[in-house]
């Protein structure tokens, strides 16, 4: 009668088997944290449009002038600051101090930036693709980081004390530096209407373009 034998892996068989299974974690590795790339920058388009939309609806249901700006002085970058503007006590007045509302976080591994591909032809003809966040279009100074919303849905800039009225249009780009430059999304805001849209970088016939979404 003869005996059967089993026999184990050799090996050279275990090893295959062992690289075989790296190469599948590797693989399932880069997809989850090519994924978890992609969800960071959504979330962080989706804060920033969310942020700005609703505070415009929150200054004409309020009747009330609401600011909202981008990495303000003494938070951490990628803060999105809501603040609410008291009227004067007397009709043209001195504003009293803006008042916190609220506060708003992107992910640390999204920045509101620019990269090098950006075209000069700016979503909404908004500046040239160069400054991160580039409000204060048409105002003839410096760009500047924040948008306050008035009762009338509309977008002006403010100095803190007393409302200047002008109407303050811009842009602000997101982007994630290890990522290739068409992740990257933008927001703009038109002054005059307050309109808000969002915009997503292609490569049409060889042209990198912005696109609305």
């Amino acid at each position: 009668m003869k005996s059967s034998s089993h026999r184990g892996f050799s090996l050279l068989e275990m090893m295959i088997v062992v690289a075989i299974g790296f190469t599948l974690a590797s693989i399932a590795f880069i997809s989850i944290k090519s994924m978890s790339s992609k969800e960071h920058l959504d979330t962080a388009y989706d804060t920033t449009l969310m942020v700005l939309r609703n505070t415009r609806e929150l200054a004409i249901s309020q009747s009330h002038e609401y600011v909202v700006t981008f990495n303000p002085a003494g938070y951490a970058a990628g803060t999105i600051l809501l603040q609410y503007q008291p009227p004067a006590a007397t009709p043209g007045g001195i504003l009293p101090a803006l008042q916190e509302v609220n506060t708003f976080t992107i992910p640390s591994d999204i920045t509101y930036a620019v990269q090098s591909g950006f075209p000069t032809n700016a979503p909404d003809g908004f500046g040239s693709g160069l400054v991160p966040i580039d409000f204060g279009q048409g105002l003839g100074g410096a760009s500047l980081n924040y948008v306050t919303f008035f009762p009338d849905g509309s977008s002006r800039d403010t100095n803190g004390s007393s409302s200047l009225g002008n109407y303050n249009s811009g842009v602000i780009y997101l982007t994630r530096a290890a990522d290739t430059v068409y992740s990257s999304r933008a927001i703009t805001v038109w002054g005059a209407t307050g309109r808000i849209r969002g915009w997503r970088l292609y490569n049409p016939s060889g042209v990198n373009t912005w696109e609305q979404q």
